[in-house]
């Protein structure tokens, strides 16, 4: 990219860092320090700021970059992304955003440890959510580096590594310094900056075409090097059995994943009643839709006006397709309008990075703190407090983030969060979908159901081409691939709700009558919530 580019896109990631740690500092010179106030931001939003939140949290990179990407390259099967992502939703709002909220206080753990044997379920849940979260964080950290890879010239590694380090650093910073009301308000920055963005150059995609979206798809799929392939199923997911499978694996991993996510389910706990966490779930689905339907603008306009072939040379997984995109609606490479167009879209892209990093890791620092943590301390040793534990945990996994980003530079983001979904929907979903329905549940199945689905994922995603045995593997030097698909959910979803039933069959435990009854009218009341 040009240096007007550089110049321009780096001074307005400059002016979004400022403008959220001015937030972070303000918020941190206003709190009381207190769990609450850390973990759920003192219970204070209103259901339209939680439903921001929401979407901010929730249209990652892998939402901006990656689906669109995937879209520019492989035409309608990218789609199943913007789709699974939008139907999770239904999910979430029909089972479980007002039980969640009545239930529990900061974490997934609280609901499913109501009326369960504590230290086991949390150990277990804690595991989960915190696996969970760091591959969220790998994508979120592919993204950025891809982003600023383009903007300084296209293959810098350097340029890569070090914004990778950077994102890490800012994200906990954002969390140990201004907890949960500080990230809630910079992804609702986020969130505007992001569906303005997405809005115009939707726009911009569709004057080109004269508002002809035939116009638009026939061109895409003439530019793509598929021809009408390319707007039919089969080109990315067709063809043998496995690729047909992959597809089913990964929509139920998304459809269900989203129920699973500790960064979403936390949002929950930052309004004051249930009624406000179901509406907010209707302001945010309302925001997320409208922008799924713009990444399939943006992903066909990218394969029309850019090309296939140029997306795929500039990042071979699609990262860069908008940003390519912005440039050439803008003017083409060296006008002023593709200058300050590309600016503005990399710095949104930029933005959508860090206030996602943001929320899940203040998600998966609140596991480390009231979960795991509180679990294991022992008797007589000096105690931490819990918030301090936390800010500590961030940095950790701020660490661990960064590490495994600079490892994975070559994969799709939409492709890595996939794999974050269906780890989601196969420890944490069975376990929480069991303890809010199932008046019969124990504490052996809420603990066989998460290590029942979170062992047999990761083991999978490990053997499989992901990892090795393919030209795209993070290690394509070496080859100990044993399970053909990429996305394990098909596998390892029924296997949490199995290991989940077989656990409380097979426990000879006699559920308590009491608890159950409180949390069942909690749940249903919201009598006692928190």
């Amino acid at each position: 990219m040009s240096g007007d580019h550089q110049t321009l896109a780096l001074l307005l990631f400059c002016a979004f860092i400022a403008v959220t740690l001015f937030i972070t500092t303000w918020v941190s010179r206003n709190r009381q320090g207190s769990a609450e106030e850390f973990y759920a931001g003192g219970r204070l939003f209103s259901p339209m700021e939680n439903g921001f939140a929401i979407a901010g949290d929730y249209m990652s990179a892998a939402s901006f970059l990656g689906i669109s990407g995937l879209i520019a390259l492989f035409g309608y099967d990218g789609i199943l992304y913007s789709v699974g992502f939008l139907v999770a939703w239904l999910v979430v709002l029909l089972l479980v955003a007002e039980l969640v909220r009545n239930c529990g206080r900061f974490t997934l753990a609280d609901v499913v440890a109501a009326r369960m044997a504590e230290r086991p379920v949390r150990i277990a849940l804690g595991t989960s959510s915190v696996t969970v979260s760091v591959l969220y964080l790998v994508a979120q950290m592919v993204g950025a580096g891809s982003l600023v890879a383009l903007l300084l010239g296209g293959t810098s590694d350097a340029a890569r590594t070090w914004t990778v380090v950077g994102v890490g650093a800012l994200m906990v910073v954002y969390v140990s310094f201004g907890g949960m009301r500080a990230t809630t308000w910079i992804q609702i920055v986020k969130a505007v900056l992001l569906m303005g963005g997405a809005v115009a150059l939707t726009v911009l995609v569709l004057v080109q075409f004269r508002f002809d979206v035939n116009s638009l798809l026939t061109t895409a799929a003439e530019r793509s090097g598929h021809g009408k392939d390319f707007l039919a199923p089969g080109l990315r997911y067709g063809g043998d059995w496995i690729s047909r499978f992959d597809f089913i694996s990964l929509g139920v991993a998304l459809v269900l994943g989203t129920a699973g996510l500790p960064h979403i389910l936390s949002r929950f706990y930052t309004v004051p009643t249930a009624r406000a966490a179901r509406r907010s779930v209707v302001w945010s689905i309302g925001l997320i839709g409208s922008f799924y339907l713009m990444t399939i603008v943006l992903g066909f306009g990218a394969a029309a006006l850019v090309g296939s072939a140029e997306v795929r040379s500039s990042n071979a997984a699609g990262n860069t397709a908008v940003p390519l995109l912005a440039l050439d609606l803008g003017g083409g490479e060296g006008s002023t309008g593709g200058t300050v167009l590309f600016a503005v879209v990399a710095a949104i892209a930029f933005a959508t990075i860090l206030a996602v990093v943001a929320g899940i890791t203040l998600a998966s620092s609140a596991s480390v703190a009231h979960d795991l943590y509180a679990s294991l301390r022992r008797p007589g040793r000096k105690q931490y407090g819990e918030v301090a534990v936390a800010r500590v945990a961030a940095a950790g996994i701020g660490a661990v983030a960064i590490a495994l980003g600079l490892l994975a530079q070559n994969l799709n983001v939409a492709f890595l969060v996939g794999l974050a979904f269906a780890v989601a929907a196969s420890a944490n979903l069975p376990a929480l979908l069991y303890s809010l329905f199932w008046r019969n549940f124990t504490t052996r199945g809420a603990v066989w159901a998460v290590y029942g689905g979170l062992v047999p994922a990761v083991v999978l995603v490990l053997v499989s081409p992901v990892v090795s045995g393919s030209p795209t593997s993070l290690f394509p030097g070496v080859d100990f691939q044993l399970f053909p698909l990429e996305n394990p959910g098909l596998v390892s979803i029924p296997l949490g709700f199995l290991a989940g039933w077989l656990g409380t069959v097979t426990s000879g435990e006699k559920p308590d009558e009491a608890k159950h009854a409180e949390s069942e009218v909690r749940a249903l009341t919201g009598a006692g919530a928190a």
